[in-house]
């Protein structure tokens, strides 16, 4: 084992050891020492790429980390790389995270956990202030995947980037959180990183895993991202939006930018969103089954407007991409074989959504989908 103090970071721990870290209250100096740096290359770990983080704990073996406070940290809160056996429980961060070189957020500011973290769990605890992502499961390409792990009942909020992102892992659980103002502050989002907001976020290779019962209010982006999620369960979560915002979009949205996943049988039942600026669900992908759900006050940005909008780009050809209520899509990342899906039992209505409230891209063919029992409704907003 190796405890040693690295360049503004208080707790650095290496070694294949336990580590006990219970009523610690650390402060970091981001004003003086801030992280500008980008996102490092997708082959380096970000253990070895930031400094000024507030605990470091690499390759350890049980971690236990309880009732503490980080403050005003320029990298992550808490990073865990290639550990298992993690518990963190009752911590509470405030106030942290970095710009780029751009003034965007650099995803820094939370709970870093990468590189096969196995075995975790984050309850109890509260984020607030956050410039990057609050709670983040990450490993490089071809690395092990992160997981079995549980995010259960941690609040959020004043979040630039994502509350929670489940990156690269399986059998993770994400439940009973509560998440509000995520994108916040506007001018921190990273537009030009392609950074939008997401309420729970997903990317890599994810499966087995499970968000539920989880609350979010005023997101500025999307409020589930599904990017590299299959054979999973979205259900009993609740998105509700009473304003107006800039960089807000879709309820859930499935994407395969990862190369060696497909967008294959997830369940999306029984949740609420309210207060879309686009649809309520966007399907890529086979054999879905969306029922049940409550999509109200979609289409906030009135994309379906006749005349050309700002914001309102869609992919050449599927005007119906941002009128729809639901929508299945011929591609996302890439392209997919949208077929094989049930819709079913859901309740749709917003803006014009008796017009077009469930659409379908050029190539996917309606038959080979089956679509039933949805309750369509235009509502004057």
């Amino acid at each position: 084992m190796e405890i040693r103090n690295r360049a503004s970071e208080p707790i650095s721990i290496e070694g294949p050891c336990r580590v006990i870290i219970i009523g610690v209250t650390i402060k970091g100096d981001r004003a003086v020492n801030p992280q500008t740096q980008a996102l490092p290359p997708s082959n380096k770990l970000f253990a070895d790429h930031y400094t000024g983080n507030g605990i470091r704990i690499v390759g350890a073996v049980d971690v236990r980390i309880a009732d503490t406070r980080l403050e005003e940290i320029a990298g992550f809160a808490v990073l865990v790389s290639g550990a298992r056996n993690v518990r963190i429980s009752r911590v509470t961060v405030r106030n942290s995270g970095s710009r780029n070189a751009k003034g965007r957020n650099n995803t820094t500011g939370g709970i870093l956990l990468e590189d096969g973290v196995a075995n975790f769990t984050v309850e109890d605890s509260t984020f607030e202030n956050i410039l990057g992502n609050a709670v983040w499961t990450h490993s490089r390409y071809g690395a092990v995947r992160n997981g079995p792990g549980y995010i259960v009942k941690n609040k959020f909020s004043m979040i630039g980037r994502d509350a929670v992102q489940i990156g690269h892992a399986r059998r993770v659980v994400v439940v009973m959180n509560t998440i509000a103002e995520v994108g916040y502050p506007d001018d921190a989002i990273d537009v030009e990183g392609g950074g939008t907001p997401v309420g729970i976020d997903t990317a890599g290779d994810v499966d087995e895993t499970v968000y539920a019962a989880n609350v979010m209010r005023e997101i500025n982006g999307k409020c589930i991202d599904l990017d590299g999620f299959h054979h999973g369960n979205v259900s009993h979560n609740e998105c509700v939006n009473t304003r107006t915002h800039a960089f807000g979009h879709f309820g859930v949205v499935m994407n395969n930018t990862n190369p060696d996943m497909q967008s294959v049988g997830i369940t999306i039942e029984k949740n609420k969103f309210d207060g879309m600026r686009f649809g309520g669900i966007f399907i890529i992908g086979a054999g879905h089954l969306v029922r049940d759900n409550v999509m109200t006050n979609l289409q906030t940005a009135r994309c379906s407007d006749a005349k050309p909008q700002p914001g309102c780009t869609h992919f050449e050809g599927e005007p119906d991409l941002l009128r729809a209520g639901i929508y299945f899509g011929r591609r996302a990342e890439r392209a997919a074989a949208t077929r094989g899906n049930v819709v079913e039992g859901n309740r749709i209505e917003g803006w014009r959504m008796d017009r077009v409230c469930i659409g379908f891209a050029p190539e996917v063919k309606p038959e080979e989908n089956r679509v039933a029992n949805n309750t369509c409704r235009h509502t004057q907003q």
